[in-house]
Order: structure tokens, then C-alpha cells, then sequence
């Protein structure tokens, strides 16, 4: 499907860009452009690779003219630019509202403009009954992309995303910060050891973009099935791992973070389509007649539940350290911290 097309990464420097970039890198892909407003990380990327394929384009989300400067000539884009450190978001609001809602419909205008034949918005599980900036302005994201995919005949640009949850080892996520404890010898800190957090790979949030792009109807939300851990049990499964003593701190919920996230909730559980290992959410059809509706109700909604990090599969200890060594990061870091104890021994 993807031989001889362009494909545009935007936040293309990120975790996620880097991923997506290195999966198709080695492909009959014609054209990978990496579009992102860090010009630092654009020359990394392009002096580690070394690759006649990958273009750079530097631009800004927020930029309606430098994301068209990009647009030229693209089939499919990845939409991945995005504000999402949550206690940043919590006091700069507004930047998140411009990133990641107005950023957004700039990219999916510029992508109808030039005739992009597919757009996959990517989202994540604070978005669902969000309670901060950030899961707040990934929400509206998601509405903008719905509202847009009804706006253009899917013949033309098909606009759908894809909601999924923590990804291990990602740019400021918790794995990276409690093995740097250990290093530095410093106590792990957790905020509340009983708080869950779904669990995925950068390999499986790729996969789950990539099943989208195959499966997705346009206005489609597509989740992944993911289990989930506590982040007492985290902590301790890679102080195992390490073979490390320090002790784990509890410092108590930090700026609006949730006991448990969430991936689908009640009303879209409802009308969710269960797939192997997915969920597909189908966008509301439904227009400006709302006097059909009033008299109609859903008496599923009593009885179902939303799918979040609590009632999902929850990972043991074990079943956590097997998950851990999947990483590259974690192996990586695993070899130099034995190394370096086997040296001082």
C-alpha cells in the first residue's frame, strides 16, 4: 500500500516519528517527510540515516503555511505533532489548545487542500472523560478530526484516528525517570503506588496506526487492546531488573493526573465494533436534526462499562519484567548498569 507513496510524519522528530520513520525507512516507501519545528533533532535524524528517502521540513503545526509548504505531493500522512506533557499543558492551557486542536485542523485542511488520500490522527486515553489541559485538548483534537471527515468525501481524504495509552520508554514517561534514579542512586519516586497505566511498546503503538490505515472507515477512532499495571508493581519490576536497592518514595498524585486512565468509554463501548486485539469506534452520523432524537434513548448505556486501566488484563510483576525486556531502551541501559557493576565489583 505503500510503495511509491510519500508519507508525511508530523512531530516526525519524536518517539513515535522515529518509530513510524524506521518501520517504513527499509520499505519500497518513495519518500518519508519528517516535519517538525526541532531543527536540532531534524540534523540528528538526517546525519544517523543517512537516507535518500527521508526529507526534512521545518515548520510549526500552529503554521498553516509551513504545514502546506510540506503538503505537496503526499498520499497518506501520520499526524503526531502534539503538546503532551501533561503538568506543562496544566499551566500553559492555551499552547496545548494550539497545538493540538488548532495545529490539527490546520494539518487536515492543508491535507483536503492538496488531496492527501488518508490522514491518521493519533490520540491517546487521557482524551477519554478527560480531567486535564492536556486529555482536554487531545479530546477536542479528536472532535476536530471527526467533525473534518464529514466535511470531505472519503473518496477524496479519509481522516480517522487512533486512541492508545502509555508508551514505555517514550520522551518523558516514567521508565526512562526510574531507571535514572536507580543510576544516580536516588530513591524511585512514585505518586500513587495503586494508579494503573495501560502498558504498549512504541513497536505496538505503530502497529496499531498501521492496522488503522488498513481497517479504518473515515471518522473512525481505532483502540488498541492493551494491558496494564500498577505503577507500585512498575517501579518494582524494574528495581528487579536492575537488581537495585534504592527505595520507592510515594509522593502523592502530582497536577492532574487520574487514579486510572481510560480507552473507550460507556457511550462509545456502546457503539464500539470488537475486533481481534482492537476496537473500532465509528464516528456519530448523526446531524443538526436533533428532534429525532430526544425521544429515543439507549437503554445499553445502564449496563455496560467504559474499558479502562483497571479492568483490563493487569500485569504481574513477572509479566511486567518480560514486557520490559522487549525494549531496546531497557536492554540497552540493562547492559551498561551491569557493565558498570561489574566493573566496580
Amino acid at each position: 500500500m505503500f510503495k511509491d507513496k510519500t508519507l508525511l510524519i508530523t512531530g516526525g522528530t519524536g518517539s513515535f516519528g522515529n518509530a513510524v520513520m524506521k518501520r517504513f525507512l527499509d520499505t519500497d516507501i518513495k519518500e518519508i517527510r519528517i516535519f517538525s519545528r526541532d531543527e536540532k533533532k531534524q540534523d540528528d535524524m538526517r546525519k544517523l540515516y543517512n537516507n535518500e528517502k527521508l526529507k526534512f521540513y521545518l515548520g510549526d503545526v500552529r503554521d498553516i503555511a509551513s504545514v502546506k509548504n510540506a503538503m505537496h505531493g503526499v498520499d497518506y500522512i501520520f499526524h503526531a505533532a502534539a503538546l503532551k506533557q501533561v503538568p506543562s499543558c496544566e499551566f500553559f492551557p492555551l499552547e496545548a489548545v494550539k497545538t493540538n486542536v488548532m495545529g490539527t485542523d490546520n494539518v487536515l485542511t492543508a491535507a483536503i487542500d492538496y488531496g492527501v488520500k488518508k490522514v491518521i490522527c493519533l490520540s491517546t486515553d487521557k482524551a477519554a472523560y478527560p480531567i486535564n489541559a492536556m486529555g482536554i485538548s487531545k479530546a477536542m483534537m479528536e472532535k476536530v478530526f471527526v467533525a473534518k471527515s464529514k466535511t470531505v468525501s472519503p473518496d477524496r481524504t479519509l481522516i480517522c484516528g487512533t486512541r492508545y495509552g502509555n508508551v514505555m520508554a517514550s520522551r518523558g514517561s516514567v521508565i526512562p525517570l526510574f531507571i535514572e534514579q536507580i543510576k544516580s542512586g536516588q530513591p524511585l519516586t512514585v505518586t500513587d503506588p495503586y494508579m494503573t497505566r495501560f502498558l504498549m511498546s512504541l513497536e505496538e503503538a505503530v502497529e496499531l496506526v498501521i492496522f488503522a490505515f488498513k481497517n479504518a472507515e473515515t471518522g473512525d477512532i481505532m483502540v488498541q487492546k492493551s494491558p496494564a499495571s500498577t505503577i507500585g508493581d512498575l517501579a518494582q519490576a524494574v528495581k528487579e531488573l536492575f537488581n537495585a536497592e534504592n527505595e520507592i518514595k510515594i509522593i502523592g498524585t502530582r497536577h492532574g493526573e487520574k487514579r486510572y486512565e481510560t480507552l473507550l468509554t460507556k457511550e462509545e463501548y456502546v457503539n464500539a465494533e470488537d475486533l481481534p486485539g482492537f476496537y473500532r469506534v465509528p464516528a456519530d452520523q448523526r446531524d443538526l436534526n436533533y428532534d429525532k432524537y430526544f425521544a429515543e434513548g439507549d437503554q445499553k448505556l445502564t449496563t455496560v462499562e467504559e474499558y479502562n486501566s483497571d479492568n483490563t488484563q493487569i500485569l504481574s510483576i513477572e509479566q511486567i519484567k518480560e514486557k520490559l525486556l522487549e525494549l531496546d531502551y531497557v536492554q540497552n541501559e540493562l547492559n551498561e548498569w551491569n557493565k558498570k557493576v561489574h566493573v566496580m565489583n
